[in-house]
């Protein structure tokens, strides 16, 4: 049974902040706050069930920021975040059942992929400048990458920022900054639908998980300004450190 102390509020609030910021930008804050609320007592699932109040409404807030930004007046919106959202409930359904130690090599895998992808291979997250973007039904590999990307998501959390960009920027060829601000609205969707079937579990601890949405706000919001303003090149830097920072997560956690 947890503890909720005030130095665990200072801690999950911190926290929140910092996971904000690094899953707007980028992703792998659950790596973060994963470990946070195990630390205060929860066992990995319901850790991971929890978190997703946080991811909830830190991708809420970003998704108001990227819009009031124009950065998502996208028409095939619906048809992005559908995908996704079928592969997240999917994803949400296995991790709810499954034991969780199939969580950490999961994550690692992706992670290590995925950096693999920015060092060798950067123009499939990252496309040149005056690229026209596709369509999900124009482009043949995008309806598999982005349903295994809303699969991982609902899955394990932790992550899912990287594999929806490399879906996302990859498949659909949209640049940085609108591929965040899609991923965030793909990440609030089938986290909402995600996080029905864990409450319906009772895996969801209430109090922790809002006591970390507290600080993921903040941070969301102060990530958008940031995201907005730097570079294509400074964004996909920071994507590739935060890559490698999540797979050392995975590896020593």
């Amino acid at each position: 049974m947890y503890e909720l102390t005030f130095t665990y509020i200072c801690i999950l609030v911190t926290t929140g902040f910092l996971a904000g910021i690094i899953n707007t930008m980028a992703g792998g804050g659950s790596n973060l706050t994963i470990p946070a609320l195990m630390v205060l007592g929860l066992p990995a699932d319901i850790a991971n069930a929890t978190n997703r109040v946080s991811v909830l409404f830190q991708s809420m807030t970003a998704a108001k920021g990227f819009k009031k930004h124009g950065k998502l007046d996208i028409p095939d919106l619906k048809m992005v975040v559908g995908t996704t959202v079928i592969g997240g409930i999917a994803g949400a359904l296995l991790a709810s059942y499954m034991p969780s130690e199939y969580l950490k090599p999961t994550l690692l895998s992706a992670m290590i992929i995925m950096a693999a992808v920015i060092l060798f291979k950067p123009s499939v997250i990252s496309p040149p400048d005056g690229t026209i973007p596709n369509t999900v039904l124009g482009s043949k590999q995008s309806v598999p990458m982005l349903l295994l990307a809303g699969f991982y998501g609902g899955f394990v959390q932790a992550g899912v920022g990287f594999i929806l960009i490399a879906a996302i920027a990859g498949s659909l060829r949209y640049d940085l900054v609108r591929a965040n601000a899609l991923k965030i609205v793909c990440t609030a969707a089938f986290t909402l639908l995600a996080l029905v079937i864990f409450i319906a579990r009772d895996q969801v601890m209430w109090i922790p998980g809002l006591t970390l949405a507290c600080g993921s706000i903040l941070g969301a919001h102060l990530a958008v300004k940031i995201t907005i303003k730097i570079s294509a090149k400074a964004l996909k830097w920071f994507l590739f450190i935060m890559t490698i920072c999540a797979s050392l997560a995975a590896v020593f956690s």
